[in-house]
């Protein structure tokens, strides 16, 4: 068997963030994913997918993304229900996130564009898991978008051998 959803798409409302009683951070979002085909006007249709995320990464979701914001979530697809309070049984289909990726950098949604890779932080192994030394930290080692990391070291020695072709 196989469960397996891989979603890019922009967020049409500010996630919303709560707590379990146990106090597990869940976040639950919805993306707009374009169709790949127009419709008989010749208008691209969108389908519209809510999402949910647990713990560590539902917070980075909530705290760096927001309406606008373009995400790729990778999980799979999940049905679940409950008795609504008519008495009628409600039934819901959503994506469980295992992963969400920020697919641009913070503020390009809204037409504000820094120079930071991703829009977080840059992201620490899987969403922030690490001591917040590292946190601090983890801007050693990237390079920015516009920074040539060739620049200043002269020429490259290439042998046709090092070539993969």
């Amino acid at each position: 068997m196989l469960n397996r959803v891989v979603l890019v798409g922009r967020l049409t409302r500010d996630p919303e963030l709560r707590y379990t009683p146990n106090g597990v951070a869940v976040a639950t979002f919805t993306l707009a994913v374009n169709r790949t085909f127009s419709n008989q006007q010749g208008e691209r249709e969108a389908d519209f997918i809510n999402c949910v995320v647990w713990r560590k990464p539902a917070e980075n979701v909530a705290n760096y993304l927001k309406k606008g914001s373009l995400a790729g979530v990778d999980g799979r697809i999940q049905t679940r229900n409950y008795e609504g309070q008519d008495g009628r049984r409600v039934y819901v289909t959503e994506v469980v996130a295992d992963s969400v990726q920020f697919l641009e950098p913070k503020g390009a949604s809204s037409g504000n564009r820094s120079n930071d890779f991703y829009g977080a932080p840059p992201m620490e192994p899987p969403f922030g898991e690490g001591s917040q030394n590292q946190r601090q930290t983890s801007n050693q080692g990237y390079t920015r978008v516009n920074d040539d990391p060739f620049a200043g070291s002269g020429q490259i020695d290439i042998s046709d051998d090092d070539l993969p072709f």
